[in-house]
C-alpha cells in the first residue's frame, strides 16, 4: 500500500506511474482530491468541535462551583455531542473510503523498470547456458508418461483438469528437487528454513497484496463467512498461493530489530491457484496447476539495501539453475506486466527444448515499503526517533514441478531414458538415470 501523504503531495506522480501500468488513474483513484478533502474538512471540524466542547465543560464547571446557572452551556454541550457524533461517523465513512481506495492502487514502479503494456516488452539481462535441441526432441509429458512417472489422465480422475500424479522415480525426482533446494538455500545461501501453515487468513492475503485484487484466484475455505472485500478477518481460512504469504506474515505487526536486518527466510509448500485468468493456457503437460509445489525465498531488508538484496536473492535463484545445468535467461518485466504489489521483477525463464520455448521458472520481487506497510511491519532505524516500514523481497528458489519438467526436456535422451543432474545422485539414492519400468 502506498502511503496517503505521499499519493496527496504526488498525484500527478502517482497518474503516471499508474499509465505506465497500462492502468486508467481515473478508473481506479476516481476523485481522489474530492475524497481527501471531505475526509480532512470532517476530521478538522470534528476537533474544533471537541476543542469547543472541552471549553464548554470547563465553563459549566466554573459557573457550577460557582452556584451559576449553567443549563444554556450544558445544552449546548449536549447538542455539540450530537453533531460529534454524526461528524465521527462521517469521518469513519470516508477513512474506510480512503483505506479501500489506497488498497487498490498497486505499487510505483521503479524508474528503471522498462515501459510497456504487455510481456512482449520485457528486457532480456542476460542468457546463461548453451540451449539444447535434439533430433528426438519431445515435451515432458510425453517423456514423462513413456517412463511411466507422470500421470495426468488418473490426475484428472481424482481432481479434475490441471493435477498430476507423480510416481515411482518421478515423484523420487520432485523429492530430491525440493531437499536440494532447501540445502543449497539453507546452508550454502544463510536462508533460515521455514514450515509454515498452508492455510492463513484474509489478513495475511491482505499484508502481501493478494486481496482483494485476487480474490478470485484463490482457493477459500467454507468454515467462514462469506468474503466481503474490504473486510479482513483473522479467523477465516484460504489455501496459500505461495510460500510469500504465511512467511512474509510472520511479522505482521511487528516492530524488527535493526541489527537482525537483513532476514532471509526459506520454505517449501504446495501452493493453490485457481488460474481464474488461464483459460485455455498451458492445457498439456505440467506448467499450469490447481496444485504445484515450490521452494520460496523472502528476505526483510533496510530500504537503502533492497536492491542490493534484490539482485543477491536473484543470484541465489539463479544459481539452482546454473547447478542443474539447465539454460536460462534473466528478465527484467516491464511496468504493465509487474505485478501488482511489486516495484521491480525479474523472471527467470528456462529453456524448454521440448516446446521450443523458455518458460517462467521463478519471479524475484523487490516490493519496497508496499507490502510492510499493508502488513504494518517495521523496525526502528539507529539514531531516528520513529520506526520505519521494511523493505520486502522473495523470489522462487525454485518452482519445483517447472524445474522437474525442464530436467525431463533438457536431459531426455534417444532411447526414451531421462539423465539426472549430477548433483542430484545423492539425492536420488545414487540412480543416475531414469529408465521405462518393464
Amino acid at each position: 500500500m502506498l502511503d496517503l501523504n505521499f499519493v496527496r503531495n504526488n498525484l500527478g506522480l502517482v497518474e503516471e506511474k499508474l499509465r505506465a501500468r497500462a492502468v486508467d488513474p481515473a478508473g481506479l483513484l476516481g476523485d481522489f482530491h474530492s475524497l481527501d478533502a471531505q475526509r480532512r474538512e470532517a476530521i478538522t471540524q470534528a476537533e474544533q468541535l471537541k476543542a469547543r466542547r472541552n471549553e464548554l465543560s470547563q465553563q459549566v464547571g466554573v459557573l457550577k462551583r460557582a452556584g451559576q446557572d449553567a443549563a444554556s452551556l450544558m445544552e449546548e454541550t449536549r447538542s455539540l455531542k450530537d453533531r460529534l457524533d454524526e461528524l465521527d461517523t462521517k469521518a469513519g465513512i470516508l477513512d474506510e473510503e480512503m483505506r479501500q481506495s489506497l488498497a487498490r492502487i498497486p505499487n510505483l514502479t521503479r524508474d528503471e523498470v522498462p515501459p510497456g503494456r504487455t510481456e512482449e516488452e520485457n528486457v532480456v539481462c542476460k542468457c546463461w547456458g548453451v540451449k539444447r535441441s535434439f533430433d528426438f526432441t519431445r515435451p515432458h509429458w510425453e517423456v514423462g508418461e513413456a517412463l511411466g512417472i507422470l500421470d495426468l489422465e488418473r490426475a484428472t480422475k481424482l481432481s479434475g483438469a490441471r493435477f498430476s500424479v507423480l510416481k515411482g522415480a518421478g515423484s523420487r525426482l520432485e523429492r530430491a528437487l525440493i531437499q536440494f533446494m532447501l540445502d543449497q538455500h539453507g546452508e550454502l545461501h544463510s536462508y533460515t528454513e521455514i514450515s509454515p501453515p498452508f492455510l492463513v487468513n484474509s489478513k495475511s492475503l491482505f499484508g502481501t497484496g493478494q486481496l482483494p485484487k485476487f480474490s478470485e484466484d484463490l482457493f477459500r475455505c467454507s468454515d467462514g463467512a462469506e468474503y466481503v472485500p474490504g473486510e479482513y478477518r483473522d479467523n477465516d481460512h484460504w489455501l496459500i498461493p505461495t510460500a510469500e504469504v504465511p512467511l512474509t506474515n510472520l511479522y505482521r505487526d511487528e516492530i524488527l530489530e535493526e541489527s537482525k536486518l537483513p532476514i532471509s527466510l526459506t520454505a517449501y509448500t504446495p501452493c493453490f491457484r485457481s488460474e481464474a485468468g488461464a483459460a485455455g493456457r498451458d492445457t498439456r503437460g505440467i506448467i499450469r496447476q490447481h496444485q504445484f509445489q515450490k521452494v520460496e525465498l523472502v528476505k526483510f531488508v533496510r530500504p537503502e539495501e533492497s536492491n542490493a538484496e534484490h539482485e543477491k536473492l536473484t543470484r541465489d535463484a539463479e544459481s539452482i539453475l546454473e547447478k542443474l545445468e539447465l539454460p536460462y535467461r534473466r528478465v527484467l518485466l516491464c511496468s504493465g506486466d509487474t505485478g501488482f504489489s511489486a516495484a521491480k521483477t525479474f523472471d527467470l525463464e528456462v529453456w524448454l527444448p521440448g516446446q521450443g520455448v523458455y518458460r517462467e521458472i521463478s519471479s524475484c520481487s523487490n516490493f519496497e515499503a508496499f507490502q510492510a506497510r499493508r502488513a504494518n511491519i517495521r523496525f526502528k532505524a539507529a539514531g531516528k526517533g520513529k520506526n520505519e516500514f521494511v523493505h520486502t523481497l522473495n523470489g522462487s528458489g525454485l518452482a519445483i514441478g517447472r524445474t522437474w519438467l525442464a530436467i525431463l526436456e533438457n536431459y531426455q535422451q534417444a532411447d526414451g531414458s531421462v539423465k539426472i543432474p549430477e548433483v542430484l545422485w545423492p539425492y536420488m539414492g545414487g540412480t543416475e538415470q531414469i529408465v521405462a519400468e518393464d
